[in-house]
């Protein structure tokens, strides 16, 4: 039987480059000279650090242009609140979400099953497999994700036939 899965996954590639130039640009900006604002990445995690709320919100909005110049959806990045960590500076956790939660997991079944189309999704692991009769059952699934989980940059994958 024809299937595909959808999945929530970033391009890591794509958001290490995007870090990458978003650290050069905040190295070479005038309006950072002498200040401690920096991007970090460790694995799925980002740290944004400044001396100051406003520069913090700069440093966060030179990351999401650059995210967003890559291709890299900012609908990935979960963005913590600024936390003081000594003196005046601040440091702002920003985690990239990687697979399906179980709550938005549920979402996407009971949106696919209330449907009726005749296929059935089934949660595996953080990700939602879609199987179906037909080719165009699943495309018209993908389109359905599409339009009504919008809050979730999903990728569909791993289509069979």
């Amino acid at each position: 039987m024809p299937s595909f899965d959808a999945t929530l996954e970033a391009d890591m590639t794509e958001l290490r480059n995007a870090v990458d130039q978003a650290s050069k640009e905040i190295g070479t900006r005038f309006d950072f000279k002498g200040s401690s604002a920096k991007v970090e990445q460790k694995e799925r995690e980002l740290s944004c650090f400044a001396d100051n709320e406003f520069q913090l919100g700069q440093v966060r909005e030179v990351l999401i242009a650059k995210c967003a110049k890559r291709g890299v959806d900012v609908r990935f990045l979960d963005i913590a609140k600024p936390q003081p960590i000594g003196g005046d500076k601040l440091k702002q956790i920003i985690t990239v979400r990687h697979g399906i939660s179980g709550e938005d997991a549920k979402k996407i079944v009971r949106i696919i099953k209330d449907s009726k189309m005749k296929v059935q999704a089934a949660i595996q692991g953080d990700a939602v497999r879609v199987t179906g009769g037909k080719r165009d059952d699943l495309q018209a699934v993908m389109a359905l994700l599409k339009k009504d989980v919008s809050e979730l940059p999903l990728s569909f994958g791993n289509f069979r036939d």
